[in-house]
């Protein structure tokens, strides 16, 4: 199964969100065996050199480790882990309200329209 890319962002970047996205779900747990390089590839339906680029780029951030002849791993820090899912949520939530504003809200409006969601969502 191949996956969809943003032509506007390298697919190595993307590669790693999605990873990222995983690890923050609990899809993928601490110190989880990642696909090899090959098998990422295949299901991605990407070059593995460009795998081999996310898996290096993840490791050089920390998130991952890569053990000598047996693969790459989810790093087993919390910290890390909770570091990363701190910096996720700052990113998309800067990105939404900048958006909101860029179209005219107030953070007035745009606080009241995530409470209003949140509600008809049955949240707290």
């Amino acid at each position: 199964m191949t996956e969809e890319f943003d032509a506007s962002k390298p697919i190595y970047m993307q590669l790693a969100e999605r990873i990222n996205k995983k690890i923050i779900r609990n899809e993928l747990g601490l110190g989880e065996k990642l696909p090899s390089v090959r098998e990422m590839a295949v299901q991605s339906g990407v070059n593995p050199n460009t795998v081999q680029r996310t898996y290096s780029e993840l490791e050089r951030m920390g998130i991952v480790e890569t053990r000598r002849g047996q693969g790459t791993f989810v790093t087993e820090n919390k910290e890390v882990i909770k570091r990363l899912r701190e910096q996720l949520k700052q990113e998309i939530m800067s990105e939404f309200v900048r958006n909101m504003k860029e179209l005219g809200f107030t953070m007035d409006e745009i606080i009241t329209s995530l409470k209003d969601i949140n509600q008809k969502e049955g949240g707290v």
